[in-house]
């Protein structure tokens, strides 16, 4: 290079107030495609993301209802059918991180008063609990449906807690959620199983081991993973129950 060149090529001198032209060129189109490019990586990052679903808390719509408080294995409201909709029953949860047992226990199969925060997600509505008080008597002309057994399926989807799946956290399923759920499960909150594919249209199932009864830290290490898994599907009014035989887990990936 000759000394030409080199004296009239574009050079920054800090003391100096001017800055070359296409220096300034240069670094404002460098500026411009850096932070585009930072735009297209977060776009394409998100996109991988599971859509975390249109779950949230009702608090504009408080839940107030009479029904029979039961334990099936979880507590859950079995309330009577009027003149627009069927008997349902609603899965049941405490404030935070813990389950409904106490109120439960305390009120297991009499008519009660439940007062409540409904956490909603599609067809799936959890009662976070507020109050229970008994009534005296009976539900008028009400008595619990059994349940419908539907024969045995092998699912595959993911084991959830059903409080933050419904929408008290978003996301509330996969990876990110692993250590929150294993918390909310061992608080005594519901675990639901979310199919990838439906069984009477629903997606979502309360689970109980094989026999019916509480699912322990034996599901713990199937948390927030997807799995295949056989049990029985039984029907309760509106709710899906889910009798996973544990022993026919395989995760998938």
């Amino acid at each position: 290079m000759s000394w030409k060149q080199t004296k009239d090529a574009p050079f920054f001198v800090g003391y100096l107030n001017a800055v070359p032209k296409p220096l300034v060129t240069f670094v404002g189109v460098f500026a411009l495609c850096f932070v585009a490019g930072l735009g297209l990586a977060a776009l394409a990052l998100s996109s991988t993301q599971n859509d975390p679903g249109n779950g949230s808390y009702q608090w504009g719509n408080r839940y107030e209802n009479v029904g029979i408080l039961e334990l099936r294995p979880y507590p859950v409201l079995r309330v009577p059918s009027d003149s627009e909709t069927p008997a349902r029953t609603y899965m049941l949860t405490g404030n935070g991180k813990r389950g409904a047992f106490d109120q439960a226990e305390t009120n297991q199969d009499t008519s009660v008063t439940l007062r409540g925060v409904p956490v909603k997600r599609g067809d799936l509505t959890m009662i976070q609990v507020g109050r229970v008080e008994p009534v005296e008597g009976e539900v008028s002309g009400f008595t619990p449906a059994e349940p419908v057994s539907l024969g045995r399926w092998k699912l595959a989807g993911e084991i959830c807690d059903g409080k933050c799946y419904a929408g008290a956290m978003r996301p509330g399923r996969g990876l990110a959620h692993k250590a929150c759920a294993d918390l909310c499960l061992t608080g005594g909150i519901p675990p639901v199983f979310v199919s990838a594919g439906p069984v009477e249209n629903r997606n979502f199932f309360l689970m109980a081991d094989k026999d019916g009864n509480l699912l322990g830290d034996e599901i713990k290490p199937l948390l927030a993973l997807f799995i295949e898994v056989e049990g029985e599907v039984e029907q309760l009014d509106d709710l899906m129950v889910f009798k996973v035989d544990l022993a026919t887990a395989r995760i998938l990936k």
